[in-house]
C-alpha cells in the first residue's frame, strides 16, 4: 500500500481531544496503523533515575495517534485534505507522487 502520510509531513489532527492542532509528523509505524506528531497526543510519564536521565521525575512525551485522526495539511490552502496519487514524468521517467486533493498541488517532502 502506498504511504499517504510520511515522516516530516506537516499534519492537522481531525478527531480526539487534539483536534484542530497541527504538528510534524516524527515516526510513522505502519503496522500498527498509528503515527507520532511533534507536540500533539501530549502524555505525562513517571521515570526513575537512570544514566541518561540521572534526575528522574516527571516527563512529558508524545503519544501515537490513530492515522485516521490525522490529515495532511493542504499546502496550499493550509487545510486538512485527502491525498491522491499521480503519475508525472520527470527527466524523462514516469513517477508516482502524492498529490493533495484539495488543491491539486505536488505534495513535496
Amino acid at each position: 500500500m502506498a504511504a499517504r502520510i510520511k515522516k516530516d509531513d506537516t499534519v492537522i489532527v481531525i478527531a480526539g481531544k487534539d483536534k484542530g492542532r497541527s504538528g510534524k509528523v516524527l515516526m510513522v509505524m505502519p503496522k500498527d496503523e498509528r503515527v507520532l506528531v511533534q507536540g500533539v497526543n501530549m502524555i505525562k510519564r513517571h521515570t526513575k533515575p537512570d544514566m541518561a536521565n540521572p534526575q528522574g521525575g516527571v516527563i512529558a512525551k508524545e503519544a501515537p495517534l490513530h492515522i485516521s485522526n490525522v490529515s495532511l495539511r493542504d499546502p496550499k490552502t493550509g487545510k486538512a485534505t485527502r491525498v491522491g496519487f499521480k503519475i508525472v514524468e520527470k527527466a524523462g521517467a514516469k513517477i508516482k507522487v502524492r498529490v493533495a486533493k484539495g488543491s491539486g498541488v505536488e505534495i513535496d517532502v
